[in-house]
């Protein structure tokens, strides 16, 4: 009668993971803006890995500094008190709605799936804020040869947000990436928070006018919706116009 040898499978050593691309160590700003738009996998995988917390840090403050200068850009059309108003409301405005738009969006990924820490999904939000500035960077050229050469205020206002719009594209599509790297079962919460975050960060850009305008006051006095304020904006703009 044959005998069975028994083979103890777990004790059988695993073989480490071959050394991949995506695991050298994104250090610094400007690296981290550059693995964004060249290589978005890189970002995911490293957001899983020990120097997250810095990666995501690192993402935020090459933001903020982006913004701040695209504001100075928005700030040549009025000048005077809106070349350091400007930026620092742009900056804080849209740094501030990420962050406070990121609670909701951690919820929507752990209902969709998603076995992500807060500190991988802050990355996600965080490279969505990224892209949406350096984006808005490279159109700043195009926007300093309007701010200089037009005084039309509802033209300026709209040029400012179709370039938003079109970095919050990009953007987005990195965060899809990233749900999809994490692998959501579910998109439904997700398309629910994108248009969350744009509502917030369109209604901050209105809580902390004039931004490319002029006024008396830093803040305004009154509240009112984005919609609203970019209505009476045109019909001041039609109004003046007339008056000619």
């Amino acid at each position: 009668m044959e005998s069975t040898a028994y083979v103890d499978m777990s004790s059988t050593p695993v073989p480490p993971r071959a050394p991949s691309p995506d695991d050298v160590p994104i250090r610094g700003l400007l690296a981290g803006l550059e693995a964004l738009i060249r290589e978005p996998r890189r970002v995911m995988v490293q957001l899983s890995g020990p120097r997250a917390g810095a990666l995501v840090r690192n993402m935020f403050i090459a933001a903020a500094l982006c913004y701040l200068f695209y504001g100075v850009v928005a700030g040549t059309y009025a000048r005077g008190t809106q070349l350091w108003a400007a930026p620092v409301k742009i900056a804080g405005g849209l740094v501030f709605s990420a962050l406070i738009c990121l609670p909701s969006l951690y919820i929507f990924a752990c209902l969709a799936g998603v076995r992500a820490r807060l500190v991988e999904v802050a990355g996600l939000v965080a490279g969505l804020t990224a892209i949406l500035a350096l984006l808005l960077v490279g159109f700043a050229p195009v926007a300093l040869v309007f701010s200089t050469s037009t005084d039309s205020l509802p033209a300026m206002g709209a040029l400012h947000i179709v370039f938003g719009l079109v970095a919050y594209f990009f953007g987005a599509r990195f965060l899809s990436a990233g749900f999809t790297h994490f692998k959501a079962v579910s998109r439904a919460g997700l398309k629910f928070w994108m248009i969350l975050f744009l509502l917030v960060a369109l209604q901050m850009t209105t809580a902390l006018r004039p931004i490319i305008g002029t006024s008396d006051t830093i803040l305004p006095k009154e509240k009112k919706f984005f919609l609203v304020h970019w209505t009476d904006c045109v019909k001041e703009a039609v109004d003046k116009e007339t008056v000619k």
